[in-house]
């Protein structure tokens, strides 16, 4: 990778972009200097002069997300190094960005991630023809088709791909449809809040910001909306650089690549990435240093603007006067000629999925409310309240619920009038009528919980139930209110996107050569706060403003999609309602749950959506990194299992083993062979092991076997040799031993372990006085000397063979057999049995 990367672009390329990104944020820079100045001044004239938008209904909370993390979990990524998938931890926090660790015991410990995704400008996809068709927007000359995959090999058709036209792409799989979708409205939420990255709250840099683009663009001759003006301001400046730059590159390196389709692909996303990361690390120094020298001029401007206001005030609006008499007849003319008859068609377009959009927020918020209701009614008291509250609280920010909301705007369409206006695509607006929805559905759940918490106070358990339905239809009531307000200026502001740049790239080429004159009658102490570029645009704007405004205003009059009426003022029931939005609920700490949730959040924050756990599939162990190198291949195995010990089954007694077959059940018999289930399992797989039970025989000196010694195949060794004695006849207590032997060895193929004792219908003896409890070792593999040491062990020696300190080989040791002579009770006619614990009744020769 660093080859390609290197051999592209070297220093005199690097030399090369570095000198045009610098061109660019210098030409930038002069008209954000100026646009600083004009915003600084419209905040302070809306500060002396008030005014704004009406009241909401709703409250609104400063910090929703507060200790809270959106969404965390397995997935597998497509690692471009190797060309392999790996098991990755991925945590999304409250910035939205896309986090993802080796494994969750990384990320527990606070270890830094193995990478951070802004998903500014990306896009969020589950369709390989879909990423396909984007992918052969890279390279002009190579066009790849849908059966062939790009260098990309998935053991699941549950795809997700993060896609961007600059920057690297992402490459994740899941194992269901269900994670698929919960994923991917995971990501798609990251997306849209990453992309709204210029805060509302500040009226100065913002504007400043948006005005300095837009003005920049429209003197490269590109009008309307712009889908990269997404992210945080170094963000859309370094996507502003590489509108052309990445360009101009395209065609000097794409010639040059070398191999197949698949690779020259790859080859440019790595160069192209390894350029935008640096542009947006040098606009991003640049600009932080262009906002600290505009600031440090603040005080001095605003001192002058609240001086000399109302003559600035006085001069902009003679300018102003001036400039309208130039441009009206035309702008009037082309108004009613090229946009008056389009102005409704354009709004009946985004009228109908933003009103569906926000009418699904109202249902989904009914439905919650709803359930609350019915969880606290059926379970009963204030404590199951807060649990279900606690729930609820984080709605607006739960994408997976949120999902069919967002869904109803996505199927906005302007064919036709996308072209007519030069609109580039509806995303602009899907995205901003998505962040509204959004915020609107925090707000009434907010309102929801402050309403029920002050009704709460000094109430009875008894009127839970009413009080839950009376503070309901009071937030459904301002919710109606407020959803009709933000509809109606999101309406007039899109309208505006759409029209405002159609008419300057037509008027402004006409008088652009008459503007500068009008410099003149500014004076030279305001001329930075009175632009006539601004002043030309605020014209054209107004020419359009009052017909935006009749269209919008006649859609509420018709009562279209439940518009209200600007002449509608909803009495405020709550007048104090707005003195208690300041401090966040804890529902599960002030009414049930509270010491488990507290103890909890010490620990880690509270996360909005649930965890996935498919059905019929077991949960990636532990967040271990599995490895999948093909798609040829599954996910290796559960590792965990690895480290489980094999419970050992209970001992039992010697009256049992009379009771049982010494032989293999037929269950045994008939079981396949599996894959071992513990540490223990593999090692006695690398060198098998037998466990011979044999029965004591009746002749004193002489061996159960026949030439006393036991048969074992290649690789086995003996684990432990246990006596039984039993009451048989001499001859079919040979038998007996010699069948049973035959049964074991028989059934071993050397793949695994055989003891004629684990299988649950065979009974075990119970241990002798010298024997030890096994214990299985997870530490890992060890050597089979150090392990059979410990086992025989567990064997009862004679005190002789104790006394010698010398090693014997398991294979050359013959096992001579005694039976103490069985005692008949003339009283009672039963028969003595007892095993021999002396150590002189069991004899082994070497």
């Amino acid at each position: 990778m660093g080859d390609v990367v290197s051999t592209h672009l070297d220093e005199g390329r690097r030399e090369m972009i570095s000198a045009r990104t610098r061109q660019v944020m210098a030409e930038f820079g002069k008209v954000y200097e100026q646009q600083y100045a004009v915003a600084l001044f419209n905040s302070v004239r809306f500060e002396i002069e008030g005014g704004g938008n009406a009241q909401s209904q709703l409250l609104h909370r400063k910090d929703p997300l507060q200790d809270k993390s959106i969404f965390s979990g397995d997935l597998f990524q497509y690692l471009e190094e190797n060309k392999k998938w790996r098991n990755r931890f991925i945590y999304v926090a409250d910035s939205y960005n896309i986090s993802y660790y080796e494994n969750k015991l990384a990320h527990d410990r606070g270890l830094h991630p193995k990478g951070v995704i802004n998903c500014a400008g990306y896009k969020a996809l589950t369709s390989m023809d879909e990423y396909l068709e984007l992918l052969n927007s890279c390279l002009s000359d190579t066009k790849a088709k849908a059966g062939n995959s790009p260098f990309l090999k998935c053991a699941s058709s549950y795809l997700l791909i993060l896609w961007h036209p600059y920057a690297r792409h992402h490459y994740f799989y899941v194992r269901t449809e269900k994670e698929q979708k919960k994923w991917l409205a995971v990501f798609q939420d990251c997306v849209r809040h990453t992309n709204n990255g210029l805060s509302e709250e500040n009226k100065v840099l913002t504007p400043a910001f948006t005005d300095s683009v837009r003005l920049y663009r429209q003197a490269k001759g590109y009008y309307g909306t712009w889908d990269m003006m997404c992210g945080d301001p170094p963000r859309i400046l370094a996507n502003l650089v590489m509108e052309t730059l990445h360009q101009d590159l395209r065609t000097l390196i794409g010639p040059r690549l070398k191999g197949k389709l698949q690779q020259r692909q790859r080859d440019w996303m790595l160069i192209s990435d390894a350029v935008y990361r640096q542009v947006l690390a040098q606009t991003r120094v640049q600009y932080e240093g262009l906002v600290q020298t505009c600031e440090a001029k603040r005080p001095r401007l605003d001192a002058s603007l609240r001086t000399d206001m109302d003559q600035i005030i006085a001069s902009k609006e003679h300018v102003s006067g001036r400039i309208r008499a130039l441009v009206h007849l035309r702008a009037e003319q082309l108004l009613r000629s090229n946009v008056q008859p389009y102005i409704t068609s354009i709004l009946e377009a985004l009228m109908e999925p933003a009103s569906r959009g926000f009418f699904e927020v109202r249902e989904v918020l009914f439905r919650e409310m709803v359930e609350v209701s019915k969880n606290t009614l059926n379970d009963g008291g204030k404590e199951a309240l807060g649990k279900h509250m606690e729930k609820i609280s984080m709605l607006a920010f739960h994408p997976v619920k949120m999902q069919s909301c967002y869904e109803k705007m996505e199927q906005l369409s302007l064919e036709g009038l996308q072209q007519r206006f030069e609109v580039s695509s509806p995303s602009v607006f899907i995205q901003r009528a998505q962040i509204l929805m959004r915020e609107q559905m925090d707000n009434a759940v907010y309102t929801f919980e402050q309403l029920l918490h002050q009704s709460l106070e000094g109430q009875s358990g008894e009127q839970l139930y009413k009080i839950i339905q009376h503070c309901q239809d009071r937030v459904l009531k301002k919710y109606d209110y407020d959803s009709s307000t933000v509809r109606k200026k999101f309406f007039r502001e899109a309208l505006l996107q759409v029209i405002i740049p159609y008419m300057l790239k037509l008027l402004y080429p006409v008088y652009s050569a008459e503007l500068p004159k009008f410099k003149e009658l500014i004076f030279e102490d305001f001329s930075c706060f009175i632009l006539v570029e601004n002043m030309f645009e605020e014209v054209v704007l107004q020419s359009v403003t009052k017909d935006i405004m009749m269209a919008v205003k006649e859609a509420a009059v018709h009562r279209k999609h439940n518009l209200y009426r600007d002449s509608i003022v909803l009495t405020n029931s709550d007048p104090n309602l707005h003195l208690l939005g300041e401090n966040p609920i804890d529902w599960a700490q002030k009414y049930g749950g509270g010491e488990e949730q507290a103890g909890l959040g010490n620990r880690k924050r509270r996360q909005v959506v649930s965890m996935i756990v498919p059905e019929g599939m077991a949960p990636l162990p532990y967040g271990s990194c599995l490895e999948v190198p093909g798609v040829e291949e599954i996910p290796e195995e559960n590792e965990a299992q690895l480290s489980e010990e094999v419970p050992e089954k209970p001992l039992r007694t010697l009256e049992h083993l009379h009771q049982q077959p010494l032989s293999p059940s037929k269950s045994t018999a008939l079981k396949e062979p599996g894959s071992p289930d513990s540490v223990d399992g593999i090692r006695q797989l690398i060198n098998p092991v037998l466990e011979i039970v044999v029965p004591l025989s009746e002749e004193g000196d002489d061996p159960v076997l026949t030439n006393g010694m036991v048969h074992l195949e290649e690789g086995q060794e003996i684990k432990a040799i246990t006596t039984v004695a039993e009451v048989l006849p001499g001859d079919r207590a040979v038998e007996s031993a010699i069948q049973e032997l035959d049964i074991a060895v028989e059934e071993d193929d050397g793949e695994r372990l055989v003891e004629c004792a684990v299988d649950s219908d065979v009974e075990l003896v119970p241990p002798s006085a010298y024997s030890t409890p096994r214990h299985h070792d997870d530490s890992g593999f060890q050597s089979p000397t150090n392990e059979h040491r410990e086992e025989e062990e567990i064997q009862p020696l004679k005190e002789e063979l104790r006394a010698r300190e010398e090693i014997v080989d398991p294979e050359q040791v013959m096992v001579t057999l005694e039976q103490e002579d069985n005692v008949s009770n003339d009283e009672t006619g039963e028969t003595k049995e007892e095993i021999a614990e002396d150590d002189s009744d069991v004899v082994s020769e070497i």
